[in-house]
């Protein structure tokens, strides 16, 4: 049997995390339970889980605040989010903050345990795939190249990593701390001005197809969309 897949659950109901912890440990996950957002916070930097499972109603630290501190240090890491409230714009909420997946109260465990195979699987695809379709653009991530129809066109780089970032997240706010730091080791205002030119090489890069859109969020970051 493979090594178990580490996941932080983060529920204060004691019950239900007991449930769910056992559940997903019959299915050869190594499941972190913790019982408020700031013991969370403190496991998931100390343990590098590869999926969060996050209850959004927590004392100490609510799931929505610890998934936004999460972001700032981790774009890629799966998240699902927990919780009884219904309304829309909380749903919207946490799809903004970078939210993944998102299950009401009461569910049924096999739902969960699905929700948490298919994040896992397309993280698995996004990684091992060097050819990524964009609109009409083929990337190629190994070789650096974009192609349309017999063009090839080939980046730099750090072109195709902040690309490959930007396709990793579409339809999401890249933050832009983020990846200055990931990609330029530092937020500094002349680092954020280069990557500012190096979003317009790559809009210029994109521009015959036209349903392709790199939108600057004033004050958070970019979202490819696609």
């Amino acid at each position: 049997m493979s090594n178990p897949i580490k996941i932080l659950l983060a529920e204060d109901e004691p019950s239900l995390g007991q449930i769910i912890k056992e559940s997903l440990e019959t299915r050869n996950f190594e499941v972190l339970l913790c019982a408020d957002g700031e013991l969370a916070y403190e496991t998931y930097k100390r343990e590098n889980p590869l999926l969060l499972v996050l209850d959004v109603m927590m004392p100490k630290k609510d799931g929505f605040t610890l998934a936004k501190e999460i972001r700032k240090e981790d774009m890629e890491i799966p998240i699902i989010f927990l919780t009884a409230k219904s309304q829309t714009e909380d749903v919207v909420k946490g799809f903004n903050l970078g939210g993944n997946d998102y299950l009401r109260k009461p569910f049924s465990m096999e739902e969960l345990i699905v929700r948490i195979n298919a994040l896992l699987k397309r993280g698995e695809n996004e990684n091992g795939n060097d050819i990524i379709k964009i609109g009409n653009y083929l990337f190629n991530v190994k070789n650096q190249t974009l192609v349309l129809n017999d063009d090839s066109e080939t980046l730099t780089h750090r072109e195709s990593e902040l690309l490959h970032h930007l396709i990793k997240h579409k339809n999401q706010v890249l933050d832009r701390s983020f990846i200055l730091k990931k990609l330029w080791g530092d937020d500094d205002f002349f680092n954020a001005r280069s990557m500012d030119v190096f979003i317009t090489k790559l809009r210029k890069k994109l521009k015959d197809d036209a349903s392709i859109q790199i939108i600057n969020i004033r004050g958070y970051g970019y979202k490819l969309i696609f």
